[in-house]
């Protein structure tokens, strides 16, 4: 069932989304509290989830018993702005004031009007008219964090609770005095696709049958594996799912270079078929060779 996130949102939506959810009437309201999915799957925990998936695997008998299936990875993104370097200032002035609020401090000024018209300042930085704007935005931000790290310095020593959030104060300074080409910064972005040029998620692993396209695995990375890694977890996590074990997977050519594949695998391109036998000579698994051209069909 689809949920929308706002009052809003769902509203204008008419009819058609609440009745594809599966609401006999017209309702103004959110069908349910946004937190009490999140709440029903920290409940449930990894092995509800596991049980409800082979649950729903069985409940299409043969079609998820094909012994061909084909193996992918993609990202599961997660909610992380790109970091930059003004939206990283601002959340450090969010952050020290929330700081003081916590504590009743009743500081000067909280400047957030003037955070306001700086963060749209800073927008299209890239572009050559208003470079010189947004420079100048991102250092009054800067003045503006120092500032009131310095105050509640002052503040909270008076409180004797200086010592609490020393390690974050010298944190929040290594982050406004870093440097665009500096090294061991605090955040860190790994390139992605062509079109998208910078991806933040874990790498997930789905497997669906060859004719059926029904998901009958589906693994997510804790670490940033290679494709060549991540099929034996995928293989052992479509066995218990399925208890059946996969004769044929078609793959990509990332995953094909994996040594460690158990099965017959095919490239998944059109008129480009490559077999990987179950017996593989040792010398190509030792020294990685490229495969035998007459492997090809």
């Amino acid at each position: 069932m689809i949920f929308y996130d706002t009052k809003t949102s769902f509203r204008k939506n008419s009819g058609a989304l609440q009745a594809f959810c599966g609401l006999s009437e017209f309702q103004q309201s959110l069908p349910c509290h946004s937190t009490e999915l999140v709440k029903f799957r920290q409940r449930i925990g990894k092995g509800g989830f596991e049980r409800i998936f082979q649950m729903s695997i069985t409940l299409h008998d043969r079609l998820a018993d094909e012994p061909i299936v084909n193996i992918d990875t993609t990202v599961q993104e997660k909610n992380i702005t790109y970091p930059t370097d003004s939206k990283l200032a601002v959340k450090v002035i969010n952050r020290l004031n929330k700081l003081a609020q916590f504590h009743g401090i009743a500081q000067r000024r909280t400047y957030v009007r003037e955070i306001k018209d700086l963060r749209l300042s800073t927008r299209h930085f890239r572009h050559i008219k208003k470079k010189a704007k947004a420079k100048k935005a991102l250092k009054r931000l800067r003045t503006i964090a120092y500032k009131l790290i310095r105050e509640l310095r002052t503040t909270l020593a008076k409180h004797c609770l200086f010592d609490c959030y020393q390690k974050d104060f010298l944190f929040y300074e290594r982050v406004l005095a870093q440097a665009p080409k500096d090294q061991n910064k605090i955040y860190c972005i790994a390139k992605g696709k062509d079109h998208k040029p910078y991806e933040t998620g874990n790498k997930v692993s789905i497997t669906s049958t060859a004719k059926g396209s029904l998901i009958v695995g589906v693994v997510s990375h804790v670490h940033n594996l290679h494709d060549s890694y991540t099929l034996p977890e995928v293989l052992k996590h479509i066995k218990v799912s399925r208890g059946k074990e996969v004769k044929q997977a078609a793959v990509t050519e990332a995953n094909r270079l994996s040594m460690a594949l158990p099965l017959s695998c095919r490239k998944s391109r059109p008129k480009e078929t490559v077999k990987i036998s179950e017996t593989r000579n040792k010398s190509n698994a030792a020294d990685g060779q490229r495969l035998n051209p007459s492997s090809l069909i």
